[in-house]
């Protein structure tokens, strides 16, 4: 492959350095959308308001901000590149969105639908993207069926990610190792 990949996963466990990584690989990009897939900081949880500061403080004045979970549309336009953090928190949304917690109607159905409609748009971009996406394969088994199910609906979409990337970074204590 010659040039830039155009797809990149930074994958890691929690406080790993993946997204400081993936904001790395984009350090020479003038211009970035920085797609945040969370909860907007509301004030309500200092916790998370301070993760949220902490992420905006490390970022250049000139990378735009986008707190959406509508990857698809963002894939799907024109513009610069695009840094995703993070594909967990965007199946956590999806997943709620699809009523897999509360046993909606087609729910699994749904689901996968969403997440190939994700694919789709990951492998058809245009645009430079780097996706950042929690680790769980190496994780605790979860005490609950509902964590069990996220840990495995996470876990596929990491790997059908990956394969749709040309580069793949796993963070293990700061430490990037390339994969792929």
């Amino acid at each position: 492959m010659i040039g830039r990949p155009r797809r990149t996963l930074v994958l890691g466990g929690v406080r790993s350095g993946k997204s400081r990584h993936a904001e790395q690989l984009l350090a020479r990009a003038r211009r970035v959308d920085y797609v945040a897939c969370g909860l907007p900081a509301d004030g309500s949880d200092p916790e998370w308001a301070d993760r949220v500061a902490l992420h905006r403080a490390r970022r250049p004045a000139t990378w735009r901000t986008l707190e959406t979970t509508d990857l698809v549309g963002v894939l799907g336009d024109p513009g610069p590149p695009v840094l995703v953090d993070c594909l967990s928190t965007w199946l956590a949304g999806a997943m709620d969105d699809c009523g897999v917690w509360t046993g909606g109607e087609d729910a699994d159905a749904r689901l996968a639908a969403a997440v190939d409609a994700l694919l789709d748009a990951w492998a058809g971009t245009r645009r430079r993207v780097v996706a950042v996406s929690n680790e769980v394969g190496s994780g605790v088994v979860p005490a609950t069926a509902s964590g069990r199910r996220f840990r495995d609906e996470l876990g596929i979409l990491n790997s059908r990610v990956a394969a749709g990337s040309q580069r793949v970074w796993l963070l293990t204590a700061g430490l990037p190792q390339r994969l792929r």
